[in-house]
C-alpha cells in the first residue's frame, strides 16, 4: 500500500479536498480514500495530485516496504 502526505501538502497550499479533487479530475471521495491510505491511485493520478499541489513524486508518496516485503511472501 502506498503512503502519502497528501492531505498534509493539500492543506498547507489552502485547498480544499473538492479543489484538489477537481484539479486531479477525481471525486471528493476518492481523495478522501487516497489522504486516508485506503485507495491506491494510478501513477497517473499520483501525478496530477503532485502537479496540483507543486510537489514532487517522491515529496508526495511512498510505498510501505514492510507491507510490501510481506506481500510478496
Amino acid at each position: 500500500m502506498l503512503k502519502n502526505k497528501v492531505k498534509i501538502f493539500r492543506v498547507e497550499a489552502g485547498l480544499s479536498q473538492k479543489e484538489l479533487s477537481f484539479a486531479a479530475g477525481v471525486t471528493r471521495q476518492t481523495m478522501s480514500l487516497i489522504e486516508k491510505g485506503e485507495y491506491n491511485p494510478t501513477i497517473i493520478l499520483c501525478l496530477r495530485i503532485c502537479y496540483a499541489l507543486d510537489k514532487t513524486l517522491d515529496e508526495v508518496f511512498w510505498l510501505n516496504e514492510e507491507e510490501f516485503e510481506r506481500e510478496e511472501s
